[in-house]
């Protein structure tokens, strides 16, 4: 049997279905702490608005290692199916010979960047769970001045940059023109709709302003506008309006969260 031919079949398993879609509940999970850490900040309250504060949180409650190893696994669990998607293109438990289909390259693509944004959370959440995932953003700007002592350096924090604005300006994209409906196996409906445009708009906005700012941290020499998320919702608690902002922001973060709920059931697998 081929590479793929032995992809397609693991596919195919309901077993291995089920446990891919444990992986989605588990991402609501960190969507929901990172929404509650931005209300926090947006009323004073110190906190690593990004993945690591949410795994942060997780971490300082009761049976929180536990919890962390949960985490890890459900995002593994995720970023294996995308990595059957990268092979086989999107949705392959549809259809019984995903592995002879043509799929565009863009599909399996995008499956890929997901595959490997689920594994590196899943590596920090079990840097967390032995106890040495603690540095926050102050690693990502130490990281981010280390590469700006370069050129190379440089480039590699503004094609970064680009690439997460990218990835904030297409989820935009897809909750307003609600393409993600495309992605369940049912209409959607009043609630998951509203939930998915505004989790993916709010979300999108965040990761575009986390991606210029990642990207404008060389020319500005600095990194501490390196830190992602964490830099973004900073930026954004400075504006005027900054605190309605940032409950907005976070409420739209909490709408993804919720959805990414309702993906358990119902996403095309």
């Amino acid at each position: 049997m081929s590479f793929k031919g032995a992809v397609n079949r693991a596919t195919g398993s309901r077993t291995v279905e089920s446990i891919a879609r444990a992986g989605y509940p588990v991402n609501g999970v960190l969507h929901l702490l990172i929404a509650y850490i931005i209300v926090r900040v947006a009323f004073g309250f110190a906190g690593d608005a990004d993945q690591t504060g949410a795994l942060a949180t997780l971490a300082d409650q009761r049976g929180g290692e536990t919890s962390l190893w949960v985490v890890a696994l459900g995002l593994v669990a995720l970023a294996m199916w995308r990595l059957a998607e990268t092979v086989l293109g999107l949705h392959p438990g549809e259809h019984t010979h995903a592995h002879l289909r043509e799929s565009p390259l863009v599909n399996r693509l995008k499956a890929f960047g997901l595959a490997v944004l689920y594994l590196a959370l899943a590596f920090t959440a079990a840097q967390f769970a032995l106890g040495v995932g603690r540095q926050g953003s102050d690693r990502a700007v130490g990281l981010s001045a280390r590469l700006m002592q370069s050129d190379g350096g440089n480039l590699l924090l503004v094609v970064v940059g680009v690439v997460v604005a990218a990835i904030g300006g297409y989820l935009v994209y897809k909750g307003v023109s609600r393409k993600f409906l495309g992605d369940l196996t049912v209409p959607g409906g009043t609630l998951i709709t509203v939930l998915g445009v505004c989790g993916h708009v709010g979300e999108g906005v965040v990761l575009f302003a986390a991606g210029a700012s990642v990207s404008g941290a060389p020319f500005l020499r600095d990194p501490t506008r390196a830190a992602g998320l964490d830099a973004a919702v900073e930026t954004f608690g400075q504006a005027r309006f900054g605190q309605t902002i940032l409950v907005v922001a976070a409420a739209g973060f909490a709408a993804y969260g919720l959805y990414s709920f309702a993906l358990t059931r119902y996403s095309r697998m």
